[in-house]
């Protein structure tokens, strides 16, 4: 799947947040994302501040009903516990992810977050990554498991944790807005190689 081939258009991203977050890939995710002049909507599973697994607080732009049915380039989960938990057991998080696996729109997740993928029965075939800690959860028989940073399998794109959320915002940059504009955007971070 591409992004529509229109110069004007700006990629839209949702990236639900639930209590328990991961806040560095949560942050990272939306930070690098929106230097790259992609739209970003944070919607709360829940209508407020969104507490993560840290203890820090996050104002979502929306809550997830009032955006559920608006039109997203990408879908992107982070992970954090409790927070993967309760996207998994959030039935609007189920009906998201099998719309975009259905209609072929990017799906990212980091984390504990592709066990919610595999929940779902969308795993099967597809090369993926996830936090070590969620392996057995994400790793059955069908799945092409990779202890790799970032897993790219085309429209999927996973990672695993804390550690990874800046090659994985990164790859999320490119996917959408092209090689070029990741680079310029990794300039900007100056990360040193």
């Amino acid at each position: 799947m591409s992004v529509p081939e229109s110069c004007h258009h700006t990629p839209r991203v949702l990236l639900p947040l639930a209590e328990g977050f991961e806040e560095l890939e949560a942050v990272t995710i939306i930070d690098v994302l929106r230097r790259a002049d992609v739209e970003v909507v944070v919607a709360g599973l829940r209508d407020g501040p969104v507490r993560g697994s840290r203890g820090t607080v996050l104002l979502p732009d929306a809550p997830l009903d009032a955006v559920f049915g608006e039109a997203f380039d990408m879908l992107v989960l982070p992970g954090g516990m409790p927070g993967v938990r309760h996207l998994r057991e959030d039935p609007r998080i189920g009906a998201l992810v099998q719309r975009f696996h259905e209609e072929a729109r990017y799906t990212a997740a980091i984390c504990g977050a592709p066990s919610v993928l595999a929940a779902q029965g969308l795993l099967a075939g597809r090369r993926v990554t996830s936090n070590p800690k969620f392996k057995d959860e994400v790793a059955r028989p069908d799945v092409h498991y990779r202890e790799e940073a970032v897993v790219d399998d085309g429209a999927l794109i996973t990672s695993r944790g804390p550690g990874t959320a800046i090659a994985f915002a990164l790859a999320l940059v490119e996917k959408l807005t092209g090689r070029l504009r990741r680079a310029e955007v990794e300039r900007g971070l100056v990360l040193m190689h």
